[in-house]
């Protein structure tokens, strides 16, 4: 038999990449000889906040989840709290943690794990999935967690288990429409779910006009069943006042009375929470005469140590009966942008009345909050997941990568081995500028001023190749900061992408004699990238950036800065 000729083989790998089947360590090596190898990764905050306001041993620090952790669902089974977060073309999908007590979480990775039931390889950033919802039914000790999928003609799905912990089943593709669902079991066992929907055809009065549906829910076909849907809230609160994108709806049941709380206003600066009361799941539902419940649209903009953008959330009973609630917010930089995306709050609620109020949801926010009692603050430690200002050091020794490591598009193992001299990134032949799966090991930006600095050993073969540290906010905003070739000589290299148009910023031509130190240092919205040939001495690599392009203000989309280790096999960041 006649062997196939090599870009044969080329082509057949670059399908497979993107199709997420792993590709030979082996065969990859003949299309860049030497791999790029990362070590001694530190990412460190430093966020003025956090020094101003310093814990006590009574408190614990808001947002539980720094970075773009956003549209958080909480559910619980006796002591255990399970928390999921919308993850969009990220990978896994749908990030889940677990707590004892809603202050000290641990992360369990993603939900959706398996690409070849969830591969979001061709769709932008903001697309994937979002909006999850997560209940635990006790009636068959399940869990579910659903939620809607921009890929692959998904559309909404739910996943069960009987322990997160252990992972989940197979998603099942549910026979409606629109957005941001729900499950919710009642206390004889039957299931509604309720979701964001359009208005019934020609019934829309204005541009974000939306509704809240409600199905009855078959648990024993898991489907919802043809003929129940019902509209429950058309517009919001008050159609009158043409109340925009009514969303993120969960249903609860409360002294024999049926809850239904939901986001009103969008997703910015208008974003609310509003609730609304009924006798029956299926309504009618009455919204309550103190709406909103939350929200931070009231206060100056130039207010200290903004937190904005309140809403999307979900209420759970915690230690002592008390109720909590967790949904997102944004901590804008000096100049209100909005880098570090979404994020995941906490406040506790009062619902000792009729309706629940969140304590301190109408007043501008605070970085911390009371411990609930006899809980011991241990972020950060023991394997909790870690916020205020931290310091997060991966040197790859470990045989299991921390769950704070991500693939876009694809999972991360597709691209990765751990060698002995660390984290051996096998380039794909993608640019980051290219709505496919990209070898990139992402991290979230979890903090307005911080550094992220890696040890990279790696001596590029032509001007294709490059590897080094990315700052993405999607394909077409996004610094590339490199070590590539042109001609004979090395260089490192600094790229901007703007709305899909690149501009090299600075580069120059280096002598590469041992691993490298490569660096970003954010202060606010100035970026300054820099490189230390003998690992110690770093030079700045031209003068700062804005991290604008790194701002959903900018950039648009729902997601947050992720800042990577990149290599590429298609690079087109040519030194000047």
């Amino acid at each position: 038999m006649k062997q196939p000729h090599l870009y044969f083989l080329i082509s057949v790998l670059f399908l497979f990449s993107f199709k997420g089947i792993p590709v030979k360590d082996t065969i990859v090596k003949k299309q860049t000889q030497k791999p790029p190898v990362f070590s001694n990764v530190v990412y460190q905050g430093e966020d003025q906040i956090y020094k101003r306001n310093p814990l006590k041993a009574d408190e614990f620090y808001s947002p539980l989840l720094q970075g773009c952790y956003p549209d958080p669902a909480i559910t619980r089974k006796g002591d255990d709290y399970y928390m999921v977060c919308s993850s969009f073309a990220m990978f896994p999908g749908v990030p889940i943690f677990h707590s004892k007590d809603l202050v000290n979480w641990t992360d369990l990775g993603g939900v959706l794990n398996n690409v070849a039931e969830f591969n979001p390889h061709d769709t932008g950033i903001s697309e994937g999935v979002y909006a999850p919802g997560i209940t635990y039914n006790p009636h068959n000790d399940t869990f579910y967690m659903i939620v809607t999928a921009f890929t692959g003609n998904m559309g909404n799905i739910i996943v069960k288990t009987k322990d997160p912990k252990k992972g989940w089943g197979s998603p099942i593709k549910l026979d409606f429409n629109g957005i941001d669902p729900c499950i919710f079991f009642d206390d004889n066992g039957k299931g509604y779910v309720v979701h964001n929907d359009a208005p019934d055809k020609g019934k829309e009065l204005y541009n974000g006009h939306r509704v809240i549906k409600v199905w009855e829910y078959d648990t024993e076909k898991d489907q919802v069943i043809g003929g129940t849907d019902k509209i429950i809230v058309d517009g919001g609160v008050d159609l009158s006042k043409k109340p925009i994108w009514i969303e993120a709806p969960h249903l609860y049941k409360k002294g024999g009375q049926y809850y239904l709380m939901c986001a009103e206003g969008g997703t910015g600066d208008n974003h609310s929470e509003v609730i609304f009361i009924s006798d029956s799941p299926k309504g009618p539902f009455k919204p309550s005469s103190n709406n909103p419940i939350l929200t931070q649209r009231y206060f100056p903009s130039n207010r200290p140590d903004k937190v904005d953008w309140t809403g999307h959330a979900d209420i759970i009973q915690g230690p002592e009966n008390k109720y909590y609630s967790v949904f997102l917010g944004i901590r804008p930089n000096e100049k209100g942008r909005v880098n570090t995306g979404r994020e995941t709050f906490m406040l506790p609620v009062d619902w000792s009345g009729t309706f629940p109020v969140f304590e301190n949801g109408l007043v501008p926010m605070q970085p911390k909050l009371k411990m609930p009692n006899g809980v011991e603050n241990k972020t950060g430690k023991e394997g909790f997941f870690p916020n205020g200002n931290f310091t997060f050091t991966e040197n790859f020794t470990s045989a299991k990568l921390d769950y704070r490591w991500i693939g876009l598009r694809g999972p991360r193992e597709n691209f990765i081995s751990v060698t002995k001299k660390g984290l051996q990134i096998n380039p794909f032949p993608v640019n980051i500028k290219e709505k496919k799966p990209t070898s990139t090991l992402f991290y979230r930006q979890q903090h307005n001023a911080f550094s992220f600095s890696t040890t990279l050993d790696y001596k590029p073969a032509s001007e294709k190749d490059l590897a080094g540290i990315v700052c993405l906010q999607n394909e077409r905003f996004n610094y590339v900061f490199g070590i590539t070739k042109k001609e004979k000589d090395t260089y490192v290299v600094l790229e901007r992408t703007e709305n899909g148009k690149s501009e090299i910023i600075a580069s120059t031509k280096i002598e590469i004699t041992k691993p490298l130190r490569l660096k970003v240092k954010a202060t606010g919205d100035n970026y300054q990238f820099s490189y230390a040939v003998n690992g110690v001495d770093f030079e700045n690599l031209g003068t700062e950036v804005s991290g604008d392009i790194l701002s959903t203000n900018v950039a648009g989309g729902f997601t947050g800065a992720l800042v990577g280790l990149y290599a590429t096999a298609a690079n087109n960041a040519q030194p000047k």
